[in-house]
């Protein structure tokens, strides 16, 4: 992982090295050559070559000898063509931004190294960028991988993480960190690709929660089979929430209202069995009483086999596994959590 980090890192600034050193050769030669044929000093032989290979036209330091004729020649032939292009190299790399791209790209990778528990979102089309701006709402650690950089050219102002690659690429998701990552989104327009994004990210890690998007009907199962937990369609989601606003507009706008947004006044929050202080635990939801103590309600609970109840009896028991979910606004649910944190002191 280390290495190859460490290879990305170095290849960032290898172009400007290559061209830096090709300089130094040059001068550090024409120098050396000075000294040695011409017997001048070490200041007089610098200034000598950098007005030879710049062809400034300023005369030179000292007559020269026949030999340091020969040799100013062979300086300016060997030398000119390749001074030139270094010169407007580094010009082009500085001027045209290339640096900036690539000293973010570096602290990008430096920030990588440390993160954890992080969601890799693959793709930025219509789709990724929708998850990525709910995701910063909600305060939610990702990066971005992206292989149009026309797609990313213009998103520094966004402060989002970008890594400019194929997701498709095994090297490209190790640089993503998909070792320490918690989550893999992979939001690719083609289904195969995701496919091989939902196979490639499952044989990284067993553990890691894959969302892979889907175009036709046919690939859910077929990406369900390659790992992925949950597959969206996002052209049925959104025909099917556009007729629900017709049939019941109320109850959409409601649903709307208390989806999760981090700048919602109204939230659903999830508690699981481990959150929940040890003297709770394996307790009923009547005995949790939530409402009482904070004000929000106990509105959904999921059993240790996946099957999910709505609006849960307070004889429904808390054991391990399960999850609870409630619903208040942003004050309520952050006093049940602060109260849960209080208990488990």
């Amino acid at each position: 992982m280390g290495t190859v980090r460490g290879m990305f890192e170095s290849k960032l600034f290898s172009r400007i090295y290559f061209f830096i050193l090709i300089l130094t050769v040059i001068i550090t030669g024409g120098t050396i050559g000075y000294m040695l044929i011409e017997g001048w000093g070490f200041v007089d032989s610098f200034y000598m070559t950098i007005i030879t290979v710049s062809t400034v036209g300023f005369r030179e330091v000292e007559e020269l000898s026949v030999y340091g004729k020969f040799f100013t020649a062979f300086l300016i032939i060997s030398s000119f063509g390749s001074f030139a292009y270094a010169i407007s190299t580094i010009t082009t790399y500085v001027v045209g931004g290339q640096y900036r791209k690539h000293l973010r790209e570096h602290k990008m990778m430096k920030q990588l190294k440390k993160m954890k528990d992080h969601v890799i979102v693959c793709g930025f089309g219509r789709v990724g960028r929708q998850v990525a701006e709910d995701l910063k709402a909600n305060n939610v650690e990702f990066v971005i991988v992206e292989k149009d950089e026309h797609l990313i050219a213009h998103q520094d102002e966004d402060q989002l993480m970008f890594i400019e690659g194929d997701s498709t690429d095994d090297e490209v998701l190790r640089r993503a960190s998909v070792e320490t990552a918690r989550a893999v989104i992979t939001c690719l327009p083609k289904d195969a690709d995701n496919l091989y994004v939902v196979l490639t990210t499952r044989q990284f890690r067993k553990e890691l929660t894959i969302v892979s998007r889907a175009s036709s009907p046919s690939s859910v199962s077929k990406l369900k089979l390659a790992g992925a937990n949950n597959v969206i369609m996002p052209d049925a989601v959104g025909g099917s929430h556009m007729a629900s606003l017709i049939a019941d507009p109320d109850i959409m706008e409601f649903l709307d209202s208390i989806r999760l947004r981090g700048n919602s006044d109204t939230n659903v929050e999830t508690i699981s069995y481990s959150e929940l202080p040890k003297n709770l635990r394996g307790k009923t939801i009547g005995e949790l009483e939530s409402r009482r103590i904070t004000g929000s309600t106990i509105v959904g609970f999921k059993s240790e086999n996946g099957e999910y109840t709505i609006n849960p009896s307070m004889d429904t028991i808390v054991d391990e596994e399960s999850k609870v979910f409630v619903l208040g606004n942003v004050d309520q649910i952050q006093k049940l959590i602060t109260h849960f944190k209080l208990e488990r002191e």
